[in-house]
């Protein structure tokens, strides 16, 4: 190399050294202008006190806080603590999901004295895998319906409308409802093609708004309710009384995610606000609630149940006596009762965390109820919240639910990582956004795999709790198979804390336990 060469080099190194130092004086005389106005902003500003009194410094107590959202459950949660659903929970959801090995070393982590807590009882002699049975086949609406519903299926996919989740999410539920052989709910966002897509059998749930079933006045079109029934695939229909993210108020879909074709598939504008009211307007009464599920079975031919948070309780008296006036064939072929301790959909703080009776408390309440008026057999009960995995199932069969139905469950199935984002239209994988960009990691069919694999290893696991308490599968348990921790921290037998005769009908497979 000569030296015509190395000079060259020199200067152009000079060059780059001295751009350098003028890039970052500049970029140091803007980080300080900047600070400069972040002081004087902060220093004047009056709502905001940490801001105030420790200018610019005081701007990271609202970073943190907001990431804080994000990065709780990697560093500082332990495996049972982080709400609304612990890692524990989650971790054994994916697992299942990706069908892979689901057991745990080194004894349970899970505290054994926490009142409300179940307990099973497993059996001196247990159920061998050979003697075990399939769960037995269940028909909703044989008394009422011109088409009734028959299914083996015990868990199934709960009410999440399209436009609260994405287009890929709906048609991932769908495509692994199908191979599962499980219902898909459609939520009050009405029914869009990608339910119809995989296949699957499919629940329309009737909101109060009547979203896909109303006329242009917002009340119920029996035209569309016939355009609806019409479809094979619908094999019951639902009315949304109440649910458990905001018992007492409507559906809400904030308007960045109202698009032209869920506008179109509810019947609103588009780019508003989706926003049902807080009741039916023809339903004040339990007598105007059983005309309404009477309309809807004698214009659509086929089961029709409600769903509802349960908090004041007298209605179910009124209820269940009004059916007997009527005759038994003029009941709700099923009765969805879902939990109070939240959902997947946006609500006010207040009622998310305050209304309603759990779970816990409501469903053995309805089964009693139907035991005491001799409607056990004419009315199926689905459980719904926080039933995510074998255990809370089980839990719920034992109380005397004969379907359990999970939302969150599958949105764990599919890969959401609880960011808490639902509401934004910005979360982060794609299962309740609109944006294509995020979108665009959720891959219908693999996702729908994974929708198969959970609900096919979480009945799975079910049956072998079953079989452990001595019964041949997961709808044989009964109340006398469970303890429920009191508030001593004991196990107290869940037959003598709700006593029933009978908590669920008669099977058709022949030698259950």
């Amino acid at each position: 190399m000569n030296m015509e060469h190395v000079d060259w080099i020199r200067q152009i190194a000079v060059i780059i050294i001295e751009y350098t130092a003028i890039a970052v004086f500049l970029l140091f005389l803007l980080g300080a202008l900047v600070v400069i106005r972040m002081y004087i902003s902060d220093v004047t500003q009056t709502q905001q006190t940490v801001r105030r009194n420790y200018p610019v410094i005081g701007r990271f107590r609202y970073l943190f806080e907001h990431m804080g959202e994000f990065f709780r459950q990697y560093f500082f949660a332990q495996d049972r603590e982080e709400l609304p659903f612990n890692r524990a929970l989650r971790s054994w959801v994916y697992r299942a999901s990706k069908n892979i090995d689901s057991t745990v070393a080194f004894g349970s982590t899970r505290p054994l004295n926490q009142p409300g807590d179940v307990i099973f009882l497993n059996a001196f002699f247990p159920v061998l895998k050979a003697d075990a049975r399939p769960n037995g086949v269940l028909t909703i609406g044989a008394a009422g319906a011109r088409q009734p519903y028959t299914t083996a299926a015990l868990v199934n996919i709960s009410a999440m409308s399209y436009g609260a989740i994405s287009a890929p999410a709906v048609r991932s539920l769908s495509r692994g409802a199908k191979a599962a052989g499980i219902w898909l709910n459609t939520g009050e966002g009405g029914l869009s093609p990608c339910h119809l897509e995989g296949g699957c059998d499919i629940v329309f749930q009737i909101g109060t708004a009547k979203y896909g079933v109303r006329n242009e006045q917002g009340q119920l079109c029996e035209e569309k309710l016939k355009q609806i029934a019409a479809h094979q695939q619908v094999k019951m229909f639902e009315i949304k009384m109440s649910q458990g993210a905001k018992p007492g108020k409507g559906g809400l879909l904030p308007a960045v995610k109202v698009t032209a074709e869920i506008a179109a598939i509810r019947g609103i504008p588009e780019g508003s606000e989706s926003i049902s009211p807080n009741g039916h307007a023809e339903v004040k009464s339990v007598e105007d609630l059983l005309d309404l599920i009477t309309r809807v079975r004698e214009v659509t031919g086929k089961p029709v149940g409600f769903k509802v948070v349960i908090g004041d309780v007298e209605w179910i008296d009124d209820l269940l006596a009004a059916i007997h006036l009527r005759g038994i064939a003029s009941a709700p072929d099923f009765i969805t009762i879902d939990s109070a301790d939240g959902g997947t959909g946006a609500a006010p703080q207040s009622l998310m965390d305050f209304v309603g009776l759990p779970i816990k408390r409501s469903l053995p309440l309805m089964v009693d109820k139907l035991c005491e008026y001799g409607l056990r057999e004419r009315v199926k009960v689905i459980a719904s919240g926080k039933l995510i995995t074998p255990s809370g199932v089980a839990w719920a069969l034992c109380m005397g639910a004969d379907f359990v139905v999970s939302a969150r469950g599958f949105m764990f199935s599919l890969g959401c990582i609880q960011a808490l984002q639902c509401n934004k239209n910005t979360c982060p994988t794609g299962i309740t956004t609109h944006n294509k960009d995020l979108q665009k990691g959720l891959v219908p069919e693999d996702k729908a795999k994974r929708v198969a694999n959970y609900v096919n290893n979480l009945v799975y696991e079910v049956n072998m709790l079953a079989n452990s308490c001595g019964v041949k599968h997961g709808r044989a348990l009964q109340r006398k198979h469970a303890q429920l921790i009191n508030e001593r921290g004991l196990p107290e037998a869940m037959s003598e804390v709700f006593p029933a005769v009978k908590v669920r009908d008669e099977y058709v497979i022949a030698g259950d336990s």
